[in-house]
């Protein structure tokens, strides 16, 4: 379980006194217990925990951007560590190409007829893609093949 191997490699790094390791394994800890609490849960399941590693990493992403407009080179390098650490948990990322293809099948399978169907398949997509593409780049994509069949 993702849960065990979260609190194994945060003894590991107390060991090895990675204190950058521990404290963001910590932090993903303490999103977890919260989470826990407010879905009145025992355990978290697999899902739930990539759940909250997938908002951190796109909280971090969102940080490391706000830093560097902010001219804050050091933040924006401790941030682009964190979340180096953090991504090791998420499943491989899938190719450009491959999002491009489950996106036309997606569109096809759903019978898209243009930009009002974006809803549509989003949804649909994004239950096939599960953590494995970033959600903006989807949705680009989505948008442009939606508007290729408006404009066809």
């Amino acid at each position: 379980m993702l849960l065990e191997k979260i609190n194994s490699d945060i003894v590991e790094a107390m060991k090895a006194k990675d204190s950058l390791r521990t404290e963001t394994l910590r932090m993903v800890k303490s999103a977890l217990n919260y989470v826990k609490i407010e879905k009145k849960k025992e355990i978290l399941d697999d899902e739930d925990v990539l759940a909250i590693i997938s908002k951190q990493v796109k909280q971090h992403k969102e940080s490391v951007e706000s830093f560097e407009k902010g001219g804050r080179a050091e933040l924006a390098d401790k941030e682009k560590k964190e979340l180096v650490i953090l991504e090791s948990y998420m499943p491989k990322q899938i190719s450009h190409e491959e999002v491009n293809k489950i996106i036309k099948e997606t569109v096809r399978e759903v019978g898209a007829a243009g930009k009002k169907d974006f809803g549509k398949v989003m949804k649909a997509v994004s239950a096939k893609l599960k953590n494995q593409a970033d959600g903006k780049v989807v949705s680009r994509i989505v948008g442009e093949e939606l508007s290729k069949i408006e404009n066809a």
